[in-house]
């Protein structure tokens, strides 16, 4: 192995660039690297939610104030992953990417050592922006680690990875739970990053560089931007201070205005509207926002619902499970699917199946058998999973190779803003129905994915995706 190892490696301190993908064994070990990677941060999402009680406990902290734990993170990552996207096309995707693994892991260690609610708050932030460096270049560098034949394939992958850690955040969250004090899930990042960290500086690819400034007042402008419409969101969805949110969401607003006229007619913007001019990307973008604001929805509502049906906490966690299972199936046969038939047939149909689930758990009835409740879940989850691979892979490829890392960042923001919205959609209805908020979020949810089903089968008017990306 040592040897295989060795040969794999770059030879020189300039690593040559391989114009279609990694050599075996290379490629595999730069994939390790790129799950280990993006599975931390996205577990990072929701690990700290079970938390909350805990943490609120040892700091003598309101709910509303333990809640910044979460929204911290989620802010950081929404404000810096353009940017650093960016970033990532000036100096290299590799460095951003290991550079964040670096930032992440010592801030979540300063997150384990936290001694108040403040500093552990401020060292959420720090590990939101090492995340947002690891998932601003992973895409980028999953294209650049794999052939274009097998692109379908590595994100189809990914895409297992991501779900899979998002549906298992809260079981390792409670095991750890059950046996160590809540520093500790900030804690085990501390070895998993350093394997992740060294096995990417040995395998990763490189990538070619593009010669220009780095672009301050964009990111600026960008940060502004989405700290301001993420905070005013999630204080009018958990807070009662509606006039700070408006006042938060108007300013935010302004300055979105500000940074698209800043950015509009930019030759490679941090917010891609180059990229955003080819229908093909945009429509892609738009289906993945849709797509998952309609999932988050769906899987806040659904304990909610479950237990309003009458069953118990631990009955509600195994319903819970037929649909990240489902996901983690689906996904990898979808990304196999996609390098050879249309994104927009697999996804439409992928979207139709999610909202056809969503719709059936909507009109679930009391008292209906446990069997026919997970078979439901199952389809959503299998919907879902049929989607996303095939639509980060024509998203993907519809964009140039120089601006992989600007479609990269598109990617993650479009799953982060349809998330973002999703859970501050669920809590203003929970707010507004207290009572049946859960069912009424259920058939919203299910509207969502059929919106996305739409989107997404109207890709096929005009060219093949395959057909449609662009060349450098």
């Amino acid at each position: 192995m040592r040897s295989r190892w060795r040969a794999a490696a770059p030879a020189s301190s300039a690593p040559e660039v391989f114009p279609d993908g990694l050599p075996v064994p290379r490629r595999y070990w730069s994939a390790a690297a790129a799950i280990l990677g993006i599975a931390m941060s996205v577990l990072d999402s929701s690990i700290a939610n079970i938390a909350l009680p805990s943490i609120a406990h040892d700091f003598n902290a309101t709910k509303a104030a333990s809640i910044w734990v979460i929204n911290a993170y989620q802010i950081a990552i929404l404000a810096a992953i353009l940017p650093l996207a960016s970033l990532g096309e000036i100096v290299g995707y590799r460095r951003v990417s290991q550079s964040g693994m670096v930032v992440f892991t010592l801030a979540s260690l300063g997150c384990a050592c936290s001694n108040s609610l403040l500093t552990l708050s401020i060292a959420r932030v720090i590990q939101g922006l090492g995340a947002a460096g690891i998932m601003s270049t992973n895409a980028a560098l999953v294209r650049f680690t794999y052939p274009q034949k097998m692109l379908g394939r590595a994100i189809g992958i990914n895409a297992f990875a991501v779900a899979t850690s998002a549906a298992i955040g809260p079981t390792v969250a409670s095991a750890v739970l059950a046996v160590a004090p809540w520093p500790w899930l900030f804690g085990i990042n501390g070895p998993i990053g350093l394997i992740a960290f060294l096995i990417a500086i040995r395998s990763q690819p490189e990538s070619p560089k593009v010669d220009r400034p780095l672009n301050y007042a964009g990111a600026a402008l960008n940060a502004g931007t989405f700290i301001l419409l993420a905070a005013g969101l999630q204080a009018l969805a958990h807070d009662s201070a509606e006039p700070l949110a408006f006042v938060q969401l108007a300013a935010g607003a302004l300055l979105g205005v500000v940074l698209v006229r800043h950015e509009l007619d930019r030759p490679s913007p941090i917010i891609p509207f180059d990229l955003l001019r080819i229908r093909l990307f945009s429509l892609s973008i738009a289906t993945s926002v849709a797509s998952f604001l309609a999932q988050m929805a769906g899987l806040i509502a659904l304990p909610f619902e479950i237990q309003r049906l009458g069953r118990s906490a631990v009955e509600t966690g195994l319903l819970m499970t037929p649909w990240p299972v489902a996901v983690a199936i689906a996904a990898p046969i979808a990304g196999r699917l996609a390098d050879r038939y249309p994104a927009g047939i697999l996804g439409g149909l992928g979207m139709v199946c999610m909202a056809a689930g969503l719709a059936l758990l909507a009109l679930f009835p009391e008292g209906g058998s446990a069997s026919d409740f997970i078979w439901r879940m199952a389809l959503c989850g299998l919907g879902f999973g049929f989607f996303q691979a095939p639509n980060n892979r024509t998203l993907l490829a519809a964009a140039p190779r120089t601006r992989s890392g600007a479609a990269g960042g598109m990617l993650s923001t479009a799953r982060l803003l349809g998330q973002t919205l999703g859970a501050a959609g669920v809590a203003i209805l929970f707010r507004a129905y207290p009572q049946s908020g859960s069912n009424i979020v259920l058939w919203g949810a299910a509207a969502f994915a059929l919106t996305a089903a739409l989107i997404s089968l109207s890709r096929l008017a005009g060219t093949a995706p395959q057909s449609q990306a662009p060349r450098p």
